[in-house]
């Protein structure tokens, strides 16, 4: 059981009436879903699941080696504990559009990009990347559209065309991904204003910003993005760095001193992760619960 309130198709449509209001929507990675349940208490507009956060997590680097299987259970739990609606990274579309799209759909996410890539990805902030053709990824943005039964379900089209092939050709293909029917375009690792701008000019569609950290884009704020007419921002891996820094910090402190007492005040107390996982809410005898593994979303 959980204390959601809303249908998936709520939270869709949420999505869509916040993208049409010209407001620039806030999208922080969350890491688990105890990360997304903070997200929606501070008062974000939704929730980013990175596939590079998900390979981090298991130990292995972003590189095309998880499966749907792996997103799909992860980016479930994730979406399914908050009423914000959220967004998975589909990396290259798992070899079958059609499927990622229809499981995606299915497991609760509001949208998903997918990007254009080679199989054998690499972090958008890295070099060496390599592009299939842009009529290849018309053929999957195709294949991505029909395979949606709710029309709201978002399809974001990656491009990495700009450190690969330069802006001009990058804004190519974003005019043949426009027309192949992409809700979407996330332009990938754009280096300044004048180039978000310049993306901004030659399309109409809603655009994405990735305001990752040690990346190749300048790190700009709401208001510059909004200014700039961008729509929606992600900030895909900084709760799992701020997290990460935080834990490495505290074992090395264990590990020399013997003991926590000297980071103590660094850490979430058992009260504010009580209140946060609504304990009270579920220790009721009438909210019992026996497997949350088999709640629905509608």
């Amino acid at each position: 059981m959980h204390f959601t309130k809303k249908t998936v198709i709520e939270k869709r449509l949420d999505l869509k009436k916040l993208l049409n209001s010209k407001k620039l929507l806030r999208f922080p990675g969350a890491y688990n879903p105890l990360c997304a349940k903070l997200i929606a208490e501070i008062g974000f507009e939704g929730v980013y699941i990175s596939g590079g956060v998900m390979s981090n997590d298991l130990g292995i680097p972003d590189i095309g080696l998880t499966t749907l299987k792996h997103v799909g259970y992860r980016s479930e739990q994730i979406a399914k504990v908050t009423d914000l609606p959220s967004i998975v990274d589909a990396d290259t579309g798992f070899k079958d559009c059609k499927k990622t799209i229809k499981t995606l759909e299915g497991l609760g996410l509001a949208g998903c990009h997918l990007e254009d890539q080679v199989d054998e990805k690499r972090c958008g902030h890295l070099d060496n990347k390599e592009l299939v053709s842009k009529e290849q990824m018309v053929k999957k943005i195709k294949d991505a559209v029909t395979a949606r039964k709710d029309k709201n379900f978002l399809i974001i089209i990656r491009t990495d065309g700009n450190t690969v092939e330069g802006l001009e050709k990058t804004i190519d293909r974003i005019k043949a991904y426009e027309d192949a029917g992409a809700d979407m375009i996330f332009p990938e690792a754009l280096k300044d204003e004048n180039e978000f701008a310049k993306v901004r000019k030659n399309t109409k569609l809603f655009l994405l910003a990735n305001m990752t950290e040690f990346g190749k884009s300048k790190l700009l704020n709401v208001k510059e993005l909004e200014n700039l007419g961008y729509n929606l921002v992600i900030y895909p891996v900084t709760t799992q760095r701020l997290a990460m820094k935080s834990v490495e910090d505290g074992l090395k402190s264990i590990f020399t001193d013997g003991h926590q007492n000297n980071i103590i005040d660094r850490m979430q107390t058992r009260k504010r992760l009580y209140e946060l996982v609504e304990y009270e809410k579920y220790n009721t005898p009438t909210n019992k619960i026996t497997d949350f593994s088999t709640e629905g979303h509608e």
